[in-house]
């Protein structure tokens, strides 16, 4: 299969358009159109229906092929013209937005340094596409167990922080006072899903059975503090490490109980990292 091919096949399907498709990608409208046919009789099926334009049931189940066979190409890439390059001055550090722990700010380079702060899922991507020399990422996890990471591509992971979790709840709300809470009696209640902020909703509620959880309203950002005053005005729920909620107005932190559970900090890499992103490999991982 043509990865040319299915490039074309993939911005197609995504803007619903061949007109839209070739201008995204610099080609004519009949180019566009041949690689979708040379590509559809590689495959011995149709993969887009023309008016409209919408992916097949083929095309659908080869969409989900595309995204990690593309990125696997892009990862291999970045990783000759790694090894290929000249040592660089810089870092790019990808990083969830509350996997930036205070070790980690203390330990980046002066000068240098661009910061991107992503979605989790998309900081492997990032260090495997070789648009991030390093990542960092986080999430929920029993102590001392490593963190389910999308299989992107061979990537190296260091551990290299643990830290307590808690719920985040309104000054006024019932529970607010408590010493500490237990996770499976939250079950029920109003939660905020913010994937890419909080601890995701779909984590805990594998840690409890499969059950509860449900949210009462979804956030789709990275601003921690956006999360922090939805809580604070009593819209849902929210986990998160407790570094992440000091002295948020109008909310308390109460402390999680059972089942352990911590908030864990990954350093994410591919290949050998040199110059400014060994040296904070090497701040954040001694010993290794």
């Amino acid at each position: 299969m043509d990865p040319h091919l299915l490039r074309t096949y993939v911005t197609v399907a995504r803007l619903a358009s061949f007109s839209a498709a070739a201008r995204d990608l610099g080609y004519t409208q009949s180019a566009v159109s041949q690689h979708i046919a040379a590509l559809e009789q590689d495959l011995g099926a149709p993969l887009l229906t023309r008016r409209p334009v919408a992916p097949t049931a083929a095309g659908e189940r080869l969409l989900e092929h595309a995204g990690p066979l593309l990125l696997r190409l892009d990862a291999a890439r970045a990783d000759v013209a790694r090894m290929a390059a000249a040592p660089a001055h810089g870092l790019t550090l990808a990083t969830s937005p509350t996997a930036l722990t205070p070790a980690a700010l203390a330990a980046l380079p002066p000068a240098g340094v661009t910061l991107r702060v992503l979605a989790r899922d998309a900081v492997p991507a990032a260090v495997a596409a070789g648009t991030a020399d390093l990542g960092l990422v986080d999430g929920p996890a029993a102590p001392s167990d490593p963190l389910p990471l999308p299989d992107v591509a061979p990537l190296t992971t260091y551990g290299v922080g643990e830290e307590p979790v808690g719920v985040l709840l309104p000054t006024a709300h019932p529970l607010a006072r408590r010493a500490g809470l237990r996770l499976g009696d939250l079950a029920d209640a109003r939660w905020i899903d913010a994937p890419d902020t909080g601890l995701p909703l779909h984590r805990l509620r594998a840690v409890n059975g499969g059950r509860g959880f449900r949210p009462a309203l979804r956030y789709e950002g990275t601003d921690v503090r956006v999360l922090t005053a939805l809580a604070a005005a009593g819209h849902g729920l929210a986990l998160l490490p407790r570094s992440a909620t000091a002295g948020a107005p109008g909310a308390v932190v109460v402390p999680l109980t059972a089942p352990r559970i911590v908030h864990r900090v990954e350093l994410v890499h591919a290949g050998t990292p040199t110059g400014a992103a060994r040296a904070l490999v090497e701040a954040l991982s001694p010993g290794r």
